[in-house]
């Protein structure tokens, strides 16, 4: 058997909803939607048989993944190198300020994110530096089994890249990530092997419908 990494994105909360930059420097809390996504998740993947979890130390992870850890009666191994990207100075700001304060910073991140960084923020590169750390822990500790991890929208697609080959200057316009989603790659003798993109079929049809990114 080989290992998979199932990559499960936190669930909705208002800054998701309302599309405003929220990452390592603001500690969301879940939506009551994105509690339902929590427990709808656990519901959906209480029988896999889980080797080990980790989480990134954001409390919108850890609510997504509290409900699975109860059932199964799991620990999560909490791990900054799963957090949000660093927005820096766009912390909570909606996408219409930050053009307007940031404007010069905001046009170079859009080209390639890669090696710019949001003000005073991350780039792609810092990030897939440390997530990817943690993956290399993972494969120390995992030859094989499902291994959950749990993170944000723009960490999850930068280790996924990270991970594929795509040039990760492009992570924000390849792979969809919306909340509650998970995606599935699987390491085998020829590498990485995508088998899932941000499924949520776990999820019903209004949750899967709420608005938001």
């Amino acid at each position: 058997m080989s290992l998979k990494l199932h990559f499960l994105r936190h669930g909705q909360t208002a800054s998701s909803r309302d599309n405003d930059f929220c990452g390592s420097g603001t500690d969301a809390l879940l939506t009551a939607e994105g509690e339902e996504m929590a427990q709808a998740f656990a519901d959906h993947y209480q029988d896999m048989a889980w080797r080990a979890i980790y989480s990134s130390p954001q409390r919108r992870a850890l609510a997504t993944v509290r409900p699975l850890c109860t059932a199964i009666e799991l620990e999560s191994e909490v791990r900054d190198g799963l957090k949000e990207i660093g927005y820096g100075a766009w912390e909570g700001k909606t996408l219409e300020t930050v053009r307007r304060e940031y404007g010069e910073d905001y046009r170079r991140w859009q080209d390639d994110p890669a090696w710019h960084a949001p003000t005073d923020g991350e780039s792609a590169r810092d990030v897939a530096q440390r997530a990817l750390g943690v993956i290399g822990e993972i494969h120390q500790h995992c030859d094989d089994g499902n291994v959950l991890v749990v993170s944000h929208k723009a960490t999850i697609r930068i280790m996924l890249c990270s991970l594929l080959g795509i040039d990760l200057s492009t992570y924000r316009f390849r792979l969809g990530c919306p909340v509650g989603s998970i995606s599935v790659v699987e390491f085998g003798a020829r590498g990485p092997l995508l088998h899932v993109l941000a499924d949520r079929t776990h999820l019903e049809a209004r949750l899967r419908d709420l608005p938001g990114t």
